[in-house]
């Protein structure tokens, strides 16, 4: 069972289920998932839509912020490998150079990156995710004629809001209205 953030300012950090290797076991949700599929169907169509999706957790997958806020409120060993196909990739060839910056009840508030600058890594990495090298042929060309190593960072405004001030939902944390068919593109 999947905690919610009350559960999770209440539970110990020893009662999390762990890998012989020490990281976050996901086994239960895993359970759920493939031996309750009627029932998660259900609740995916009907009381929370996406859930299936937010809750399936593979080595490789991004997290989800659910994910972020259930490892941030609770512990957390070991780097999942997420990639875009833009990020460096380390010697190791797992993992590349990055960081997320995980809070309690936001999830990751600050992220940063490095640039991969070597084309035939990039090329290699697009051939592995089969997205069309064409439509990437700007991008491949800035790699080619003049790249450097570089990275950068970047903090969400709203979500650094939404943690200062303990705002649960981060739509009450943007400082403009937001309105349905506003959006001009």
């Amino acid at each position: 069972m999947i905690p919610n953030a009350q559960d999770a300012t209440h539970s110990s950090v020893d009662s999390i289920p762990k890998t012989d290797n020490g990281s976050i076991d996901w086994s239960q949700v895993r359970y759920i998932l493939e031996n309750c599929k009627e029932d998660m169907e259900f609740f995916d169509a009907w009381i929370e839509k996406g859930i299936i999706s937010r809750l399936s957790v593979e080595w490789g997958r991004d997290l989800q912020s659910e994910h972020e806020r259930y490892i941030t409120g609770q512990a957390f060993v070991g780097c999942p490998d997420i990639k875009a196909f833009y990020m460096r990739l380390n010697d190791d060839g797992k993992t590349v150079a990055a960081m997320d910056l995980l809070v309690p009840q936001v999830g990751e508030l600050m992220g940063g990156r490095q640039r991969e600058e070597r084309p035939d890594f990039l090329e290699k990495r697009l051939d592995e995710l089969k997205l069309v090298k064409d439509n990437y042929w700007w991008y491949l060309d800035l790699r080619r004629y003049g790249s450097v190593p570089h990275a950068g960072f970047g903090l969400g405004f709203e979500r650094l809001v939404q943690f200062a001030t303990g705002v649960d939902n981060i739509r009450d944390a943007i400082p403009f209205p937001r309105a349905l068919g506003s959006a001009e593109f």
